[in-house]
């Protein structure tokens, strides 16, 4: 499986992102700076997380219109796999590739810890290697992962399954509604999610429960 990182000003995860991708998969991702107009011939395109732009406007709305990500609209519009970690998942939201709005955690304080992920749908590309209901540690560093949308597109993700992490057992960290950490889009080519799965895959971080989300990918 080949796959891209994309690489902004600010941006701070991108070689966290590789290492997994290339620890699991066997081979390097290419980083792709924001102004490239094309990506390269890959399977998966992460965005990964970070403070792009310094997370002024809006977080990731200033990334989500930078030159590459028209390619990624496009190419992702054919089926092309994206994956979106913390900034990512704020970034393709602003893109317009998933739905909803992430805003200030409810508290309105920069969290950084450890949260308990529950797996909701193992019908996609990063989840096929779980079961419904895993829970899994999972490290997570944003400040605004406050997860909304409207009444109807809530409706859809519940009804349709496109819920695909939760974060259990009360540790929501942010206020997000119905307790979303992780969506899918339509298509089920598309998952953004608020945690950082690529910082728990390996025994130096203390802990591999994310590990088979990255395996997943290879078998989708």
């Amino acid at each position: 499986m080949k796959s891209a990182v994309v690489l902004f000003p600010g941006i701070n995860r991108e070689r966290d992102m590789a290492r997994a991708l290339e620890a699991v998969t066997g081979h390097k991702p290419v980083i792709v700076w924001h102004t490239e107009t094309t990506l390269p011939k890959v399977d998966l395109v992460a965005v990964p997380g970070g403070f792009s732009y310094g997370d002024y406007l809006r977080c990731g709305a200033i990334a989500a219109r930078s030159p590459i990500m028209n390619d990624v609209r496009a190419k992702a519009a054919k089926g092309l796999k994206v994956l979106g970690v913390c900034n990512g998942f704020q970034i393709i939201t602003e893109a317009g590739l998933l739905p909803g709005a992430l805003l200030r955690n409810s508290g309105l304080k920069f969290v950084c810890r450890e949260v308990k992920l529950k797996v909701e749908n193992t019908d996609t590309f990063f989840t096929n290697r779980m079961k419904k209901g895993d829970v899994v540690r999972c490290p997570i560093a944003h400040g605004e992962g406050n997860y909304i949308c409207d009444d109807e597109t809530l409706k859809a993700l519940e009804g349709e399954n496109r819920i695909v992490f939760r974060y259990a057992e009360g540790t929501n960290p942010n206020g997000a509604m119905n307790d979303i950490a992780g969506i899918t889009n339509e298509q089920g080519n598309v998952i953004g999610m608020m945690p950082h799965p690529e910082n728990m895959i390996e025994p130096l971080h203390g802990n591999s429960d994310c590990r088979p989300l990255f395996e997943s990918l290879l078998a989708a």
